[in-house]
C-alpha cells in the first residue's frame, strides 16, 4: 500500500544560507521558507519566501510570519507603491469630507509626501522608517510642528484603510513620534481698544458683522454664512450650522458645515439681537435701492445688491480699522478671542463659553483661554478669602 505523502504543518519553516554571483564575485545571503498553507484548487503548497544579510534577521522575521499564520491573521503585504495607494485612497475614501479638507490632504500628499516617500511599496515601509521620514520633515522640507501633524495625519488614516483592505497587517504610523505643537500665543483686543474700534467702524459696511462676532465669537466663514432663518428674533436665539468657504483654488464659495460639523444654538446679549434687527432695516432700504438688481440670496449680511460679502472684503476693512487704532497685527479671528477672555471676565463659566464657541469639550476652552485673565484669579482669591471670613474666622 503506498504511503501517503507528508504535508508540512501550516506556519512551518526552514533556514538555509545561499551563494549567487554576481560579475564574478560571490554573494552570500540567507533565506526562509514559510508554508502559507495548500492552494484548495491545486494542492499545492503556499510558500512565503524571507531573505536577509543575517540569519537572525530572517529567523526574527520567520518567526513573526508562522506566529501570524498559525493566529490566522497572516496578510501577505502589498507590493503596491505608497503613492499609487494614495491616490486609490483619496479618490475612494475622501468621499464624506469637507471640500476644504480634501483640499489641504490633496497639497500634503502632492507636495509632502509623494516626492520623498512615494515609491516605496506598502510592504517595505516600517515604522522606523516612517519616524525617520517624520524627523526629516522639519529639517529637510522645513515643515513646522502643526504641517508635521498633517503630514502624519494623512499617513496613518491611509495607512489604516490599507489595513482594513487587507495590504498591510498593522499600520506602521500607529506610533510615531511627533514634534510638539506650542500653541499660538493669543492677542485679544484690550478694553480699552474695543470702544476704540467701534469708533473706527461707524458707517463701515462691516460695521454690523464685526460687532456681531466680538459679542458672539462666532467665526468668520460663520458669519459670513449666517441667513435670517438662522435667527429667532422672537426666543433671542441664533442657530449657527453653516460656514460660507472659498475653495484654496480661489473657486466659488460654498456653504458647509461647521468646523466641527455640528450646529450650535447660542443666546446673544439683547444688545447683538438689536443690532441684528437694525442690520435687517438697513439691508430693507438697500433693497429697495437696488430694485430689480437686487439677488434674494437670505444671508444676513450681504453687499449692495444682495449678494454673500467675501473674505476679501471683510479682511480689508477690517484690517483698516485695526491698523488705525494700532493694532496692525490683530487679525480677524482676534475678535473670537476677545469674546471669549470677555465672556470669561464677565463671570461665564467655561461649558457655557464651550458651547456657544462651538468646542469639542470645556477642558480645551480652559486650555485657550483659561490663562489669559488676571481678573478671574483675583476673583477666586476674593471668593475665598470671603469664604474664610464668613466660616471660618467668624
Amino acid at each position: 500500500m503506498a504511503s501517503k505523502t507528508k504535508r508540512n504543518p501550516w506556519g512551518s519553516g526552514s533556514i538555509r544560507q545561499k551563494t549567487v554571483t554576481k560579475n564574478g564575485k560571490n554573494y552570500v545571503y540567507w533565506e526562509a521558507r514559510a508554508t502559507l498553507g495548500y492552494d484548495p484548487a491545486t494542492g499545492k503548497q503556499k510558500v512565503k519566501y524571507i531573505t536577509g544579510k543575517s540569519q537572525r534577521e530572517v529567523a526574527q522575521r520567520l518567526r513573526e510570519v508562522t506566529a501570524a499564520v498559525g493566529r490566522g491573521d497572516y496578510v501577505e503585504p502589498s507590493r503596491m507603491p505608497l503613492d499609487q495607494w494614495l491616490d486609490l485612497w483619496y479618490k475612494t475614501y475622501l468621499v464624506s469630507v469637507k471640500q476644504r479638507t480634501r483640499e489641504i490632504y490633496e497639497v500634503v500628499i502632492r507636495l509632502h509626501i509623494k516626492p520623498y516617500i512615494g515609491k516605496l511599496r506598502l510592504c517595505d515601509i516600517t515604522p522606523a522608517m516612517l519616524q525617520s521620514f517624520i524627523n526629516e520633515c522639519s529639517t529637510k522640507q522645513q515643515l513646522s510642528p502643526k504641517s508635521i501633524k498633517n503630514v502624519h495625519c494623512v499617513l496613518h488614516e491611509s495607512l489604516h484603510e490599507a489595513v482594513m483592505n487587507g495590504f498591510l497587517r498593522q499600520n506602521p504610523a500607529e506610533h510615531c513620534v511627533l514634534p510638539k505643537v506650542e500653541r499660538r500665543e493669543i492677542h485679544p483686543l484690550t478694553e480699552d481698544e474695543v470702544p476704540m474700534l467701534f469708533k473706527e467702524l461707524c458707517g463701515d459696511r462691516v460695521e454690523a458683522l464685526i460687532k456681531v462676532a466680538l459679542f458672539t465669537g462666532m467665526r468668520e466663514g460663520e458669519l459670513m454664512g449666517l441667513r435670517w432663518s438662522n435667527i429667532d428674533f422672537r426666543n433671542g436665539i441664533i442657530t449657527i450650522s453653516k460656514q460660507l468657504q472659498r475653495a484654496r483654488d480661489g473657486g466659488e464659495y460654498e456653504l458647509q458645515t461647521t468646523k466641527n460639523g455640528r450646529a450650535r444654538s447660542i443666546a446673544p446679549a439683547e444688545f447683538v439681537m438689536t443690532l441684528l434687527r437694525e442690520q435687517k432695516a438697513a439691508q430693507n432700504a438697500m433693497k429697495e435701492r437696488a430694485g430689480c438688481m437686487w439677488e434674494n440670496s437670505g444671508y444676513v449680511f450681504t453687499n449692495e445688491i444682495g449678494e454673500h460679502l467675501t473674505e476679501h472684503i471683510v479682511y480689508r476693512h477690517f484690517k483698516r480699522a485695526a491698523v488705525a487704532i494700532g493694532r496692525p497685527d490683530a487679525r480677524f479671528h482676534d475678535l473670537r478671542h476677545t469674546y471669549a477672555v470677555m465672556s470669561l471676565n464677565a463671570g461665564d463659566d467655561p461649558k457655557t463659553l464651550q458651547s456657544n464657541l462651538g468646542h469639542a469639550t470645556a477642558a480645551f476652552t480652559l486650555d485657550v483661554y483659561g490663562h489669559t485673565t488676571d481678573r478671574m484669579k483675583h476673583a477666586s482669591g476674593e471668593r475665598m478669602d470671603n469664604y474664610i471670613h464668613s466660616v471660618i474666622l467668624n
